[in-house]
């Protein structure tokens, strides 16, 4: 490292938080593991299950979400990358909001809501800062979403405060929403474009893959519908047509991505699989509010073990690689991560749908959770920790 250049892990904003990821879903579902089945005691202090779901969206997506929007932003502006000592003290914000949950009972309520919440806003105000100042409005969307996910993360922290199970429901209802809109905007923006680009260079035609105008807005108006309606507080049969209407016109979103033309290529069908988990998740959502058929905890880990886990780990295994000057090639054996991560969310969705035993479906789902991001964190830790291949900075 050259006198005045930053360390390598904290060169880009995905080297240090995609590897928190990794790890920190490794620690939270063996702690949550060890709290259920072998009688740990851990100093919580909120409702084990409300802390479990506030853990897995405001604190493991989050470090994801910095990662990949860190990197884009500056793909999208041109704006040199966030790194060094302000980079690390971003990182250092977001694992004291981490350690602040894991230790809530020991530290008065105020502070650990005050240091948890920190992260989020400031993440915002960064990226509303590089945005505006390169004169990039197309992406203040996502300025937008992460001030509402500090709503959410924010309805979370007063419901524990007061007790009040509504404002933890909805706080984890929001953060649940408002994930699934970043990853329908995102995914819309970089699964057809990959799929496109990998087709020409492998001697298929790039228009196998076909988007329409209007059925990008109708997939993601109809989510963005959902959450509003959500938050009203609206009739279960309302929520329940406009799930239907996003699951079927998302449906028809990736079918028009052609992925079974690329199912040659593991890093990009994981991404089309990631979408068809989004997919599955608001059809059964359009199921339990319609005909009460499925509970609601089938779309949620659906939505949560399904999509979301499958799509961090296809995007952060492709970012990781694309982004070091490495050929965009899985890690060997990295396809082990995609089939653990698979086995994962099948086995939480049959856990939710009641056809396996909670104790054993929930164990097994854990076992394979914790391969694959276990996985991900070894095989990608040299890539993450160690400088470009090609020379280049960054």
């Amino acid at each position: 490292m050259q006198k005045g250049q930053a360390p390598v892990l904290l060169a880009y904003g995905f080297r240090p938080f995609f590897l928190l990821t990794g790890a920190y879903a490794l620690v939270l579902i063996l702690g949550w593991l060890g709290f259920l089945f072998a009688g740990w005691s851990l100093p919580l202090g909120w409702s084990p299950f409300q802390w479990h779901s506030h853990e897995m969206l405001y604190g493991l997506v989050s470090a994801a979400i910095a990662g990949f929007l860190l990197t884009a932003v500056t793909n999208w502006t041109g704006a040199p990358p966030l790194k060094g000592g302000r980079l690390l003290a971003l990182v250092l914000l977001w694992m004291g909001g981490r350690i602040s949950m894991w230790l809530a009972s020991w530290i008065p309520t105020w502070l650990v809501a005050l240091v948890d919440l920190a992260f989020l806003p400031v993440l915002a105000l960064y990226l509303l800062r590089v945005l505006v100042a390169y004169k990039n409005r197309r992406n203040l969307l996502l300025v937008v979403v992460l001030s509402l996910l500090f709503g959410g993360n924010l309805l979370m922290h007063l419901g524990f405060v007061s007790g009040r199970t509504d404002l933890l429901a909805a706080g984890e209802r929001l953060g649940l929403d408002l994930i699934l809109l970043l990853m329908a905007v995102i995914g819309g923006r970089i699964i057809p474009a990959f799929s496109a680009n990998w087709l020409r260079m492998h001697g298929g035609d790039a228009n196998w893959v076909t988007r329409s105008v209007w059925t990008d807005r109708v997939a993601l108006m109809s989510v963005a519908l959902l959450i509003a309606l959500d938050g009203l507080g609206v009739s279960e049969t309302s929520l329940g047509l406009i799930a239907l209407v996003a699951a079927l016109s998302n449906g028809l979103r990736l079918w028009q991505w052609a992925g079974w033309r690329v199912c040659k290529e593991p890093m990009l069908w994981i991404l089309h699989l990631g979408y068809a988990w989004i997919v599955l998740s608001l059809s059964l959502r359009a199921l339990a509010a319609l005909i009460g058929a499925v509970p609601d905890s089938a779309w949620q880990h659906a939505l949560g073990a399904g999509a979301i886990g499958t799509l961090l780990l296809g995007v952060m295994t492709r970012v990781a690689v694309g982004h070091t000057g490495r050929p965009l090639k899985l890690a060997p054996f990295g396809l082990g991560i995609y089939l653990a991560i698979t086995a994962a969310a099948v086995l939480r969705l049959l856990v939710a749908l009641q056809v396996l035993d909670f104790r054993l479906g929930l164990s097994l789902a854990g076992l394979a959770w914790t391969l694959a991001f276990g996985l991900f964190t070894v095989l990608y830790w040299p890539i993450l920790s160690r400088p470009r291949a090609d020379g280049r900075p960054g």
